[in-house]
């Protein structure tokens, strides 16, 4: 089973990501998680370009500008090898994968924060993940200004990245887009109110893929 886990900054992710992962191993099966971007050598270093802009390997290099569809086209080119080094292999072994952001991610981010039209990206992604998208989709929901205060007080000397430096409309932008998506195909999405207590989602999150679990099995 392949479950991604979408929502804007400091909503609480990876913290989901590795509890369900938590979960699925105490019941028996073998859950792997990765993250987006990353998850292979290709995909950290693309993931310093997009995060930062930085290009060559030193931190003192100076970041550069990326156009809006370069950076969509990094993001699909970090996604294609995620697809084919990690995921294929790891679902195809009979694995559950836990993708800490995936292909929605480039939706809600590029096209609804940044702009770019909806129907070329979407066929970009088709063809980047040769079609692989989740089962299940969770939708941490989030004000974007509790996520990016949570961001600063968890990790107060992070540097900020070119996603978090954004500003408000950007980021309320990304958060409907979110919402847009998961109404276009409930049957995948769970929309979960990541205002609560992390224990609180993660319950409602179990329940949900405990319940899926049970659907393929019958």
């Amino acid at each position: 089973m392949f479950i991604s886990i979408e929502g804007p900054e400091g909503a609480g992710k990876t913290t989901l990501a590795s509890e369900l992962g938590r979960r699925l191993s105490a019941i028996g099966q073998k859950p792997y998680l990765t993250y987006e971007p990353g998850g292979t050598a290709l995909g950290k270093e693309i993931r310093r370009i997009v995060r930062f802009g930085i290009v060559g390997g030193r931190e003192t290099d100076l970041p550069v500008p990326l156009d809006d569809r370069a950076e969509a086209l990094l993001f699909m080119a970090a996604r294609a090898q995620l697809v084919a080094e990690v995921l294929r292999p790891r679902l195809a072994a009979g694995e559950a994968v836990i993708c800490d952001r995936y292909a929605d991610s480039t939706l809600a981010y590029q096209c609804f924060g940044r702009g770019l039209p909806l129907e070329p990206v979407r066929q970009a992604l088709g063809f980047a993940t040769g079609g692989l998208w989740p089962d299940l989709t969770f939708l941490l929901d989030l004000d974007p200004a509790m996520g990016l205060q949570r961001n600063r007080e968890k990790a107060p000397d992070v540097p900020v990245d070119r996603f978090e430096a954004q500003d408000l409309a950007f980021h309320g932008r990304v958060r409907d887009g979110y919402r847009t998506l998961a109404r276009e195909e409930p049957r995948r999405w769970l929309v979960l109110d990541a205002e609560r207590p992390i224990a609180d989602v993660a319950e409602l999150a179990w329940d949900e893929l405990r319940r899926r679990l049970g659907m393929a099995e019958s």
